[in-house]
């Protein structure tokens, strides 16, 4: 098996790392990832300027763009071999609910989904994580089992991991996305000249977050696994709203 490894934190981030250590005895890595933090990159592809891709002395590729792009460049004509299936992360911190929209690493595994492979979005949960090898170990079982049970070109996974110690994980849950609150107010301050600022405040909290949710999941101790797909039609509504139309 050949993986492709990617995440939006930078190609030098601990989770990279650590999810490559994690997984080289079990596939051939190929690591593409960019070359500084890109959190909050969502699905951007850069379309104004050309990309430039490095490579260092242990062989991992950068790229001054998104996750997106990462992913896009390698399965469209940087390699000459392409890969079975992509994984990104491990991220520094959620991908819950409504993170999804927003994430790099989610839209990095995306990215791989919509170019014909199954993808898997890792991320270890919390305000400034630590246990990045819990987060290794299981998405080394999720991995695992693909030998068996090969995941469908058209699936993507959204797994989200506690920072505890893997030994305290009580398992692995499928689950649905919850949402959070509405996010807090900006906050406000000031440049050396007085002028003002504004920084995106913090995320609200969980809302839609009971039990069967990935935020009820991880905060019961639990590896929360979600199946995501991207076609974002409100099938429900397209009756109401043909009649709608009609009127």
């Amino acid at each position: 098996m050949r993986i492709l490894l990617s995440n939006d934190d930078g190609y030098q981030s601990d989770g990279l790392a650590t999810l490559a250590l994690s997984l080289r005895d079990l596939a051939e890595l190929v690591i593409v990832a960019p070359d500084r933090n890109q959190s909050g990159a969502s699905h951007s592809l850069t379309l104004d300027k050309p990309l430039r891709v490095g490579k260092t002395r242990n062989g991992i590729y950068f790229v001054n763009g998104t996750p997106t792009d990462c992913v896009h460049l390698a399965l469209t004509g940087l390699f000459d071999e392409d890969p079975d299936m992509v994984v990104a992360g491990i991220n520094h911190g959620a991908n819950l609910g409504d993170d999804t929209l927003y994430s790099g690493t989610v839209a990095a595994a995306a990215e791989g989904r919509f170019l014909g492979l199954p993808a898997i979005a890792v991320s270890l949960v919390g305000e400034d994580p630590h246990h990045f090898d819990t987060a290794g170990q299981a998405i080394r079982d999720i991995v695992s089992r693909l030998d068996d049970n090969p995941l469908p070109s058209d699936t993507t996974l959204n797994v989200n991991v506690p920072d505890v110690p893997y030994d305290d994980l009580r398992g692995f849950k499928a689950t649905r996305l919850g949402y959070r609150h509405r996010a807090e107010r900006v906050v406000e301050s000031r440049d050396p000249k007085g002028r003002l600022l504004y920084w995106v405040g913090p995320p609200g909290g969980g809302q839609d977050a009971g039990p069967g949710t990935d935020f009820h999941a991880v905060e019961n101790g639990y590896v929360s696994v979600t199946p995501m797909h991207f076609d974002l039609t409100q099938r429900a509504a397209l009756e109401h709203l043909t009649t709608w139309l009609q009127v």
